[in-house]
């Protein structure tokens, strides 16, 4: 059976690019913190990787700190900050803001005081792209940056969260993006690493990965490779729709992000189709990738006012720069014979 892998959302392949670099970071002996050659050789791969993300997120070089994870990035960002956020929020953003701005139907969320408020830039669920109010505390950019045109200064934001994985890169490595000036607390204190706001020597492989990562993403989306991909998106949602009429498409018609796709289909459990097109040779999921081992409702969905019925019977289809149209016409074959089959059990 070949495989189609459709949950880059979660994670996506790690790029040839970022492999290369990391191989070849791999080969330095020097601790980038040692001033010898051979520290400073390996301080020279982290400075470079740091100017490759900067750039590809419209930012400043010195604005950029490593960190081993988004999630990560967002403790040091939002650790007894107090900020506001809403529901639709990745986990890592919720442990540390109160859920209490509003979500409307369409998943949009209102901000009314953008300094004590945190927004991402699209939601990794539904796709559903935001739009973030100038001078916002920080914004949760994991999703957007690599699929979409991302500039962090034009944006707004004072913060940004990035991680690695999500646009190629290896897993284990992600950023705090600030702007010039902005106090930073460090969360982890020792060596002073990174400018003294988060200590520990440097994961050199990982961020050599980064950062050629981060340049060929930004290859991609001026090459127009996601607007491809989205071809490919509405290809499928148009496969699937025209076949079935009890099932949910998830901001369609909304601004989404290029490879996103959530559908609903009301009594049919999220967690069973996945599995079910798991074993067809399709990898989906039920949500995002840090909860989607729980058996429960989205909470995405349910803030966005559907039932919990419903919240229960969604999937997430998300493609990458390498999916051809015959997988999604694959995939919407095997997922429609299984609604089909789902149909007549409910009958």
């Amino acid at each position: 059976m070949n495989r189609v892998y459709l949950d880059h959302n979660a994670t996506t392949p790690l790029r040839p690019h970022a492999r290369a670099a990391m191989i070849d970071a791999m080969e330095l002996v020097g601790n980038p913190s040692s001033v010898h050659v051979e520290g400073r050789a390996a301080k020279a791969v982290v400075e470079r990787a740091r100017e490759q993300v900067a750039t590809a997120l419209g930012a400043e070089g010195a604005d950029v700190i490593f960190t081993s994870s988004a999630t990560e990035a967002a403790a040091l960002a939002c650790r007894d900050k107090g900020f506001q956020a809403a529901e639709i929020e990745h986990d890592a953003v919720l442990a540390w803001a109160d859920a209490g701005l509003p979500v409307d139907g369409s998943g949009r969320v209102s901000v009314s005081d953008p300094a004590q408020s945190v927004l991402q830039a699209a939601n990794s669920e539904t796709g559903i792209v935001q739009g973030l109010p100038d001078g916002l505390a920080m914004t949760d950019a994991t999703q957007a940056f690599g699929k979409t045109g991302f500039d962090f200064h034009a944006s707004g934001a004072t913060s940004a969260l990035v991680s690695a994985h999500k646009l190629g890169g290896p897993k284990g490595i992600g950023a705090l993006v600030v702007r010039r000036g902005t106090d930073v607390a460090a969360q982890i204190r020792g060596g002073g690493q990174e400018m003294g706001r988060r200590s520990g020597t440097e994961n050199v492989i990982a961020i050599a990965g980064f950062g050629a990562a981060a340049l060929a993403a930004t290859r991609d989306i001026a090459d127009g490779v996601w607007e491809s991909v989205a071809e490919f998106r509405n290809i499928l949602e148009t496969a699937l729709a025209e076949q079935t009429n009890n099932t949910i498409f998830v901001g369609k018609g909304l601004a989404r992000l290029p490879n996103t796709l959530c559908l609903a289909t009301p009594g049919w459990k999220g967690e069973t189709q996945v599995m079910q097109m798991d074993l067809s040779g399709f990898a989906v999921s039920a949500g995002s990738a840090c909860s989607s081992g729980k058996v429960k409702p989205s909470r995405v969905l349910r803030a966005m006012g559907y039932d919990e019925v419903t919240a229960a019977s969604a999937i997430r289809v998300s493609l990458g720069p390498e999916t051809k149209e015959t997988d999604v016409l694959r995939f919407a074959d095997a997922w429609l014979a299984k609604e089909q089959k789902h149909r007549a059990r409910a009958a």
